[in-house]
């Protein structure tokens, strides 16, 4: 068995479809390298990666949107096709297994990266009758240690 991980950028918005009655998630993610060339000029090779979710979990849908940073990992696939002017290409596939949402862009639509912060709104807070460490009003020095 081969597996791919891949962190990245979606390129665009995940597409779901139905296909013989199953769910699929379609998405591509890009990850770019920088490098030297021989030259020691500063270079950036970006790869894109098609990736199928075959997932009735859709949940995570909505949060698949262009400039979203992820994690994807899964099996890879290479698929080979003829171009118009009769030279060959390959695009790499990858059937998803686990995807996770590491952050995203600005909305401004700025440089750099959200410093981990997601695009998707937060829980609400839930009341578990434990006080958070802002409630509690005793003086530190009265450790029970």
């Amino acid at each position: 068995m081969i597996k791919l991980q891949v962190i990245g950028n979606l390129g665009k918005d995940c597409i779901t479809n139905n296909v013989n009655g199953k769910t699929v998630m379609n998405f591509s993610v890009a990850h770019t390298e920088k490098f030297r060339d021989a030259q020691g000029n500063q270079k950036d090779r970006t790869i894109w990666v098609d990736c199928a979710y075959w997932s009735d979990r859709t949940g995570i849908a909505p949060y698949l949107r262009k400039g979203q940073q992820v994690f994807v990992e899964g099996n890879p696939d290479l698929r080979t096709y003829t171009k118009n002017d009769g030279s060959f290409g390959a695009t790499l596939t990858l059937r998803v297994i686990n995807i996770q949402l590491l952050g995203g862009r600005p909305e401004n639509g700025g440089g750099g990266f959200g410093g981990g912060e997601n695009t998707y709104a937060a829980a609400p807070k839930v009341n578990t009758g434990v006080p958070s460490s802002g409630d509690v009003t005793e003086p530190v020095d009265d450790l029970p240690f």
